[in-house]
């Protein structure tokens, strides 16, 4: 494992989360010039994991002093039920520990069936109480996409 280096790896870091499956929204805030602004905040939360040079897993992080959180947790489908998703956890967890990180959530949607069993096999617990809601406050223009 090692952190994501922009913007060597984000071609292929974004292809495979394009493929991931249903579990990756991919929105206006994965588009590069948004990727680069997540690499000068928590560079070292923004991990990926390599076979042969190859990189087949990633998860971003962050962490704004208080609570952390996960984003893109993914992992190629040739290489998944092998453990590479849990030990990017791990790590992330172990970097988020490092900064005095004591919680750190997740947004995974309802019909991300393989997700939800994922994270609750590792200790996740689900929220009831809690409701997500997001609002865009800048529109970014269809030449910077």
């Amino acid at each position: 494992m090692r952190n994501f280096s922009f913007p060597e790896d984000y071609s292929k870091v974004y292809e495979l989360w394009k493929n991931a499956g249903n579990g990756i929204h991919l929105r206006v805030s994965d588009q590069p010039e948004e990727i680069k602004k997540k690499t000068t905040r928590d560079a070292d939360l923004f991990i990926v994991a390599e076979v042969d040079g190859e990189i087949i897993g990633t998860v971003m992080g962050g962490f704004d002093g208080r609570r952390g959180m996960m984003y893109h947790l993914a992992v190629e489908k040739k290489y998944r039920k092998q453990g590479i998703a849990t030990n990017l956890v791990n790590e992330l967890e172990k970097r988020l520990r490092a900064k005095g990180c004591i919680r750190y959530y997740v947004l995974v949607t309802k019909d991300n069936q393989e997700a939800i069993k994922f994270y609750e096999k590792l200790g996740w617990e689900l929220m009831d109480d809690l409701l997500a809601y997001g609002k865009d406050i800048e529109e970014i223009s269809s030449k910077k996409r």
